[in-house]
């Protein structure tokens, strides 16, 4: 069998690190957002892929979800003391990522082929692959203008008010090698859209060419684990987003976001009294917050359970 999961961000890694500990290796690809990557202080910084990585590695920072434990930042230091940028915090130890990647990069290498070989020197048995090689950039139009992904959430705290999304190079961008594999394995038995951003970390995939059309012609359910709890977002800025471009704050939301591409959707038992006012296929009730490792390892369990139910 296998499984393929789509991921953003700190809720995406959480749900694929739980699917990765109870699936077989290998079974398991987990398909990356690319739309928040960008080029700072002369290197590529992939930090969906980061996230990711260093969660399925054991190495992530668990009380505040990315980047690395026992992380310092006397690089940081010294780049303040010379004047440089430092709005972006880019630790001593996860330099090492974004220095190698980018040497890699200059000397020919796909995006693919090094976020594999990091994960496979990191000890990852479960394929990470972002979903295209090539250049996508998410560029958010807001009541303060117009701005490039990092600046909107990182320099200005997801403060100015979102009026449109746009995933610059999407349409022309090509599905990784990676990805497409995943999405035509005869052994697929589901697909999972995990509890990210839909706005920042799913829209920018879905906005690849070909991606919808892949999606809409699979063979296998396809089902998402909400990331509104209770009119609000677990993490990050999907709530207010969500608000700023009128939609309903809720699981209703997150429904109509996805609308004809999902089989299932899988919400907090706090919204089960919306179950039946959700215009999708099946609705499983269930306990979304990934507190802990167990928790990851339950809600992985009943998603693939929850999938298996629909494809039977």
């Amino acid at each position: 069998m296998s499984v393929l999961a789509l991921a953003g961000g700190v809720g995406g890694a959480k749900l694929a690190e739980g699917l990765a500990a109870v699936l077989p290796p290998g079974a398991l690809t987990v398909a990356v957002n690319v739309g928040d990557d960008f080029e700072h202080l002369g290197v590529r910084i992939s930090p969906d892929i980061d996230t990711v990585t260093y969660t399925l590695s054991g190495l992530n920072n668990q009380e505040q979800g990315w980047g690395l434990a026992g992380e310092t930042w006397q690089f940081m230091d010294a780049l303040e003391r010379l004047g440089g940028e430092t709005w972006f915090r880019l630790g001593d130890r996860d330099m090492a990522t974004h220095i190698e990647r980018s040497r890699r990069l200059k000397a020919g290498e796909t995006l693919s082929e090094i976020t594999l070989g990091f994960a496979q020197q990191l000890g990852i048995k479960q394929p990470i692959v972002p979903v295209s090689d090539d250049p996508v950039r998410t560029v958010v139009t807001t009541d303060q203008g117009v701005l490039a992904f990092q600046d909107y959430f990182v320099r200005l705290r997801c403060a100015p008010i979102v009026e449109r999304l746009e995933f610059a190079g999407a349409a022309e961008a090509r599905i990784s090698p990676g990805f497409a594999t995943a999405l035509a394995a005869p052994d697929l038995e589901a697909i999972i859209i995990c509890p990210s951003n839909p706005f920042l970390s799913i829209q920018p995939i879905l906005s690849i060419g070909g991606v919808r059309e892949a999606l809409e012609a699979r063979r296998v359910p396809m089902i998402a684990v909400s990331p509104i709890i209770g009119g609000q977002a677990v993490k990050g800025p999907a709530a207010k987003i969500m608000d700023e471009l009128g939609m309903t704050v809720s699981s209703l939301g997150v429904a109509s976001f996805y609308g004809a591409l999902l089989d299932g959707l899988m919400i907090d038992t706090v919204d089960a009294a919306l179950k039946d006012e959700i215009a999708v296929t099946a609705v499983a009730v269930t306990d979304t917050m990934m507190r802990n490792a167990n928790d990851r390892r339950r809600l992985a369990r009943e998603a693939l359970a929850f999938a298996e139910r629909l494809r039977s």
